[in-house]
């Protein structure tokens, strides 16, 4: 009889272990720093300052760009950083859900869509999904994505290297756009209880930019 397979004989259990590793190092150095800031925010809850939704791409941390301490970020992360259109009916909707506490609960004062530049999703949205991509990231992208597609190709040609950071910006508009759609985020907006903003990171260089007024992005100085 074969012998269950455990997971230290997996191909991974060197890197899970690198992980307990850094999880005693964040016990043995962070933590005792950090002590007071954790049970305060155990004691009152949190407050953060700001709903940031990004994508889940392993490259970016919210928190790390933007240099925040626990409790000052609530992060929403999904593939290439969408918000869908309203839409409440009885089929699961887990950034429709993150937004709805963070804006209704928590009341947090602004929204910062933050995109990335060699996005996975949108480089599969524009040249065709791979076929372990199938059954959920390929709905996702073209139910939701596929007006910042067609905004792209109105531009330039799906294949060029202009298409992909092109279409990046245009999933940063149309997910802030597509907050708009949410009756509790735009009354919020229209009595200035809250703002939306749009940034993308450059992965690359380190550099973020922000949305301008006039729909262009801008480098942060």
């Amino acid at each position: 009889m074969t012998e269950p397979t455990t997971p230290d004989a997996l191909s991974g259990g060197t890197a899970l272990e690198d992980l307990f590793s850094g999880y005693r190092r964040f016990r043995d150095e962070i933590w005792p720093e950090r002590r007071r800031l954790f049970e305060s925010l155990a004691r009152d809850g949190q407050h953060p300052k700001a709903l940031v939704i990004s994508c889940s791409d392993s490259r970016v941390d919210p928190g790390m760009v933007f240099n925040a301490a626990p409790g000052e970020l609530f992060i929403v992360r999904n593939v290439a950083n969408l918000v869908p259109p309203y839409k409440p009916d009885g089929d699961y909707h887990g950034t429709s859900a993150a937004l709805e506490f963070a804006v209704c609960v928590l009341q947090v004062p602004r929204i910062i869509v933050l995109g990335h530049a060699m996005c996975g999703g949108v480089q599969a949205l524009l040249r065709g999904f791979p076929a372990g991509a199938q059954d959920f990231v390929a709905p996702w992208m073209n139910g939701i994505a596929a007006e910042a597609r067609q905004r792209t190709l109105q531009c330039v040609p799906a294949d060029s290297a202009e298409a992909q950071a092109t279409c990046e910006l245009e999933t940063v508009k149309l997910s802030l756009r597509n907050l708009m759609t949410f009756p509790w985020v735009a009354s919020r907006v229209a009595d200035g209880r809250l703002t939306l903003h749009g940034g993308s990171f450059d992965i690359r260089n380190g550099v973020l930019s922000r949305l301008a007024e006039d729909g262009s992005f801008v480098p942060v100085g």
